[in-house]
């Protein structure tokens, strides 16, 4: 059955993205008025359940029906039935309410101060054993709230905080750009890894300069330990050989442990066999650590308090 069709429908009809967003614009507003008189077919009834004036919502579905240029109702004194248009429309109406008021639990659910949700990025080679002490320690006074967790480079965490799936970041080097807010919260020495058989092995410190010989292996560019290691390689006088190139620092480490080249690398949750690590004298080795977060952007509560926390552990972030 062929719907029918009211003149002087206001709405374009082109169907790209601006117009189905000027669609919704005005249309919104009287899809719950449409939807509770479609779900009672009576206008008195409907408008008592929703609270609002009858010629309220008398005046609602006919300006709904005139910006569509269709009829949704035929009217029966007091009642009122579906056209076969109105019946299309109810479906999708009804579904849309219902996903948007899921969508607001949700929301609401996130930001609950019990049990809302932080998402929350770090490094890789925090994930072993900083990560999950501080979740522990925070989740004592916190028990119910509850953890996205992201384990990334640094340069991808920030971006996740741009672009609103992080809240929070744990990442080095501490970042300092005019749309985030940086904090150093502590300080990880870098140590030289070599193979066990090594001819620097038997040593317990070492200048950086004394390995310029030798084959790095390294995270990839983008990695803030890369921009380390070519930064402190730089300051001992020397550009470092690249022989591999990986992802995460154990990894690196059993590369180092198979004789494929030695790495600067934070020390690790477990001693690695096959690898001696020695203390850098010169220059001075070490990456900053800090928590970074989006600036003006509000907090809820949970994000709140887990960044309290955070800010709290200033010296005393990372495992004695």
């Amino acid at each position: 059955m062929a719907h029918q069709q009211r003149s002087g429908g206001r709405l374009s009809q082109t169907g790209d993205t601006r117009d189905r967003e000027e669609t919704a614009r005005l249309l919104a507003p009287r899809l719950a008025h449409f939807a509770g008189v479609a779900r009672t077919e009576h206008v008195t009834r409907a408008a008592q359940e929703m609270q609002v004036p009858q010629s309220t919502l008398s005046r609602a579905l006919v300006r709904l029906e005139e910006d569509l240029g269709v009829e949704l109702f035929a009217r029966h004194g007091r009642t009122v039935s579906l056209t076969p248009a109105g019946r299309t429309f109810y479906a999708s109406v009804d579904r849309a309410l219902d996903e948007i008021g899921r969508a607001a639990e949700a929301v609401r659910a996130d930001a609950d101060p019990a049990t809302g949700k932080v998402a929350f990025g770090f490094l890789h080679t925090m994930g072993a054993e900083t990560v999950p002490g501080l979740l522990h320690a925070f989740r004592a006074d916190h028990p119910g709230i509850r953890f996205s967790l992201v384990q990334n480079y640094g340069e991808a965490m920030l971006e996740g905080l741009r672009g609103g799936e992080l809240d929070l970041c744990l990442t080095s080097p501490v970042p300092s750009a005019p749309d985030l807010v940086a904090r150093r919260l502590d300080e990880q020495k870098l140590r030289l890894v070599v193979p066990a058989d090594h001819r620097l092995a038997s040593r317990r410190r070492v200048r950086l300069a004394e390995a310029s010989d030798e084959a790095f292996v390294t995270l990839e560019p983008g990695y803030g330990l890369r921009r380390i290691t070519d930064d402190l390689c730089a300051e001992a006088g020397f550009a470092p050989r690249i022989a591999f190139e990986g992802e995460e620092a154990e990894t690196l480490r059993g590369l180092v442990a198979a004789g494929l080249g030695v790495a600067l690398l934070p020390p690790p949750p477990f001693p690695r066999p096959g690898v001696v690590e020695l203390t850098v004298t010169a220059p001075r080795a070490a990456r900053e650590i800090g928590v970074a977060w989006l600036a003006g952007r509000p907090d809820t509560p949970p994000v709140a308090a887990f960044k309290k926390f955070l800010l709290s552990k200033r010296g005393r972030l990372l495992p004695g």
